[in-house]
């Protein structure tokens, strides 16, 4: 399962003001972060193409809205949960041989 969390420019911008002015935070700031930002643009269209050329239908991106941090953990919890029930799995069966086995390793057990 492949997410991509996407967050706008503004929030972007947000989060790195409170990394500067949260000292509990200020071990996430990097400097490089601010000259990196100044290619958004760039990377926007490198995403899109990444995503677009690494998709498939066995394998699809989720793109995640990830302004809010709840909602995007919430949106990610519920897509796992669907594929996993998708996949409809089930417990192997036991064969003759095998509950055989299993009532002798019983009597052992309980003797």
């Amino acid at each position: 399962i492949k997410f991509f969390l996407h967050i706008s420019k503004d929030e972007q911008r947000k989060r790195f003001l409170e990394r500067i002015d949260n000292p509990d935070k200020n071990w996430k700031f990097n400097h490089g972060d601010i000259e990196e930002r100044t290619l958004w643009k760039q990377y926007m269209e490198a995403y899109e193409q990444c995503l677009g050329a690494t998709s498939s239908k066995q394998a699809p991106w989720y793109v995640v809205p990830a302004d809010d941090k709840k909602n995007a953990r919430l949106i990610i919890s519920q897509t796992i949960l669907n594929l996993l029930e998708e996949l409809k799995m089930q417990y192997p069966e036991t064969t003759e041989a095998r509950r055989k086995e299993l009532t002798e390793i019983r009597k052992q057990l309980t003797e």
